[in-house]
């Protein structure tokens, strides 16, 4: 069981739907604050609402333990294929792993719409590349059992200070999620009339319905922005991804230009090479055809002389 009390009511927020997640952790925050521990609430206060794709992978750890037992099970064994170096069961694996993410993502839609949150296209890619991520690095596959994540993970620069930065109390990496039940009423908030007191003033109607509206508002708009700072903080992770993406494009760009400059130079190496080598070519077939030339003369010189010597009379 958890000791740090922040991790057994981050357990209990993780749990919740998304409409739930903003009133609730703001009860917890004003009831551990008047019950005196200011640093505590402060903590509460600052747990992140899960990005929607988030909420589904916690929610899937939650309802769905099964078949994300199945999706940590095949990455653990995909990772000791990979560093066994052996190439016919990674193969085999990483089929198994694409239809195993494809159908439990498709269960997560599923889920999620059983309770009541729409979940789109984009959405669900992040929950594959989350389910994805949690099968190549087994950092993410602590954080996606934990049930506190707050962001998506992807499995391209997955790091360690990425997975801290996506679970929302980095203490509970490697924990398994457990419900919670909400927090009763504070005892203070509670009123005891005692027999024959008079009766109390029962507070104005219509501020009553105003205090409610304005508090309603209040709650949504908050909402809005935790998923607002949600979203901006993955789009923030994803960046960074990206940034580190293009620097080692730019620097294989740089290395191929090296290259084709090196190659460039050795062409025109060898065009002048081949230049040079033409003209002793024909410098050498010129003094080939002079040679022969003379060589056909003096065969001929010498078929004369011959004949010549043939027409004289043999001396006595």
């Amino acid at each position: 069981m958890a000791t740090d009390p922040l991790l057994s009511i981050a357990e209990e927020l993780y749990s919740l739907t998304p409409g739930e997640f903003t009133g609730t952790r703001n009860q917890w925050a004003k009831q551990t604050k008047a019950e005196g521990d200011a640093d505590l609430a402060k903590r509460i206060s600052e747990l992140r609402k899960p990005s929607v794709a988030a909420w589904v992978v916690n929610m899937m750890m939650r309802q769905q333990s099964e078949q994300m037992t199945q999706v940590l099970d095949l990455g653990a064994s995909l990772r000791q294929a990979q560093a066994d170096l052996d190439g016919d069961a990674l193969r085999d694996l990483t089929r198994q792993r694409r239809q195993l993410t494809t159908a439990v993502t498709h269960e997560g839609r599923v889920l999620a719409a059983e309770l009541g949150q729409k979940v789109t296209d984009s959405v669900a890619d992040q929950v594959q590349d989350t389910l994805h991520a949690a099968m190549v690095d087994e950092d993410a596959a602590s954080a996606v059992r934990s049930g506190m994540l707050v962001g998506a993970l992807q499995a391209t620069g997955v790091g360690s200070a990425e997975v801290v930065d996506a679970v929302a109390v980095p203490s509970a990496i490697g924990m398994s999620p457990r419900p919670r039940v909400r927090p009763a009423a504070k005892k203070a908030d509670l009123k005891v009339v005692a027999p024959g007191s008079p009766p109390t003033a029962e507070p104005d109607a219509e501020k009553e319905r105003e205090r409610q509206a304005l508090e309603q508002r209040h709650r949504a708009a908050q909402e809005e922005v935790d998923q607002a700072v949600a979203e901006a903080d993955d789009a923030q992770r994803r960046l960074r991804k990206a940034q580190k993406r293009v620097k080692k494009v730019q620097a294989a760009t740089l290395q191929a230009a090296d290259e084709l400059d090196q190659a460039r130079r050795r062409v025109a190496e060898l065009e002048h090479e081949l230049e040079r080598l033409d003209d002793e070519a024909g410098a050498a077939e010129d003094k080939r055809t002079r040679a022969e030339e003379r060589y056909a003369g003096a065969q001929e010189a010498l078929e004369q002389a011959r004949s010549r010597l043939a027409e004289l009379p043999v001396p006595r």
